[in-house]
């Protein structure tokens, strides 16, 4: 049986280094779910770029989330997680990591429930934030919202948020997040210097400037390098300087504990407003990533088609 995955057998944009290919799938039946919807998220770009090289056996599909149905005859649907890239048509999955998905949820919420939630969630209960105050780079992004709504829901003393696109400000102040324009360089310092933690996914400048400007004791969390450049500060940070990565942070999980996070994670979902989206097929990818990298715009999902697996 082949599948029509995108793979890429080198680093590079995401444009140049994927490519859409026939894929054998392993020998014999197991367990394989048709793919039905996958987001585009950076974390499915950034590696392609060759940004965590030394994480990446070469080639590689990629995606790393999505839902899918079994083929099993029942229709199932599930998460394929934590098997080969969702980037394909047909995913050969371990039926122990695979998460059951609710009849409630509908498909382009189940999409994208691993990635952005679990990092959210993950982040929160590494770094509690009850009664402090809270900044939020790249707040525009899937994960700085679930991090806003469920930082305020757990008690944060405040939460200020730094965006790009302007068409981001009005949902901030919405979702009684502070909006600090990326643009305006002395508000984000004064932000920085009041925060008590901060989770930043841009790196690069903007991640510098909160990082130099944080006060001892408080806590810098770096989850992301949306700006495709690393944080260099001139001196030793007075913040505690923190990484998270979702997979490290699941590493030692069991199947089990796997499946007890998803199922806690479900009605959390269920009350958090679902982003608009928009679809493309597998075939149509390249314009869904360009898609992907305009700012302010829809959550981009590729849709595939059983032509996708022959």
């Amino acid at each position: 049986m082949q599948t029509q995955a995108l793979i890429y057998r080198r680093f590079g944009p995401p444009l140049d280094a994927l490519a859409l290919e026939p894929l054998a799938l392993p020998p014999g039946g197991g367990f394989r779910v048709a793919m039905v919807l996958s987001p585009v998220n950076p974390s499915d770009l950034i590696p392609v770029t060759g940004a965590y090289a030394h994480r990446i056996t070469l080639p590689c599909v990629a995606g790393y989330e999505g839902v899918g149905r079994v083929l099993d005859g029942t229709g199932r649907r599930v998460l394929p997680l934590r098997a080969g890239g969702t980037w394909q048509g047909v995913v050969a999955a371990d039926p122990d990591w695979a998460v059951p998905v609710p009849e409630d949820i509908p498909d382009t919420l189940a999409a994208r429930a691993y990635i952005n939630p679990m990092a959210a969630r993950g982040m929160l209960a590494r770094w509690p934030v009850a009664g402090r105050r809270v900044l939020l780079s790249g707040a525009g992004s899937a994960c700085a919202a679930l991090l806003g709504r469920w930082a305020l829901a757990g008690g944060a003393a405040e939460v200020a948020g730094i965006y790009r696109a302007p068409a981001r400000r009005a949902a901030l102040e919405a979702a009684g997040i502070r909006p600090i324009p990326m643009a305006d360089h002395r508000q984000i310092a004064e932000a920085a210097a009041r925060a008590d933690v901060a989770f930043d996914s841009l790196g690069g400048p903007v991640g510098t400037l909160v990082l130099e400007r944080m006060r001892p004791g408080t806590d810098f969390v770096g989850y992301g390098l949306l700006s495709g450049q690393t944080i260099r500060p001139e001196r030793p940070p007075a913040a505690g300087f923190h990484r998270f990565h979702l997979r490290e942070a699941q590493a030692a999980w069991t199947p089990a504990e796997w499946q007890a996070a998803f199922a806690a994670l479900w009605p959390l979902l269920r009350e958090a407003p679902e982003p608009p989206a928009r679809e493309y097929l597998l075939t149509d990818w390249r314009a869904a990533i360009a898609a992907s990298s305009q700012p302010g715009g829809a959550k981009v999902l590729l849709r595939f088609s059983e032509e996708d697996a022959t």
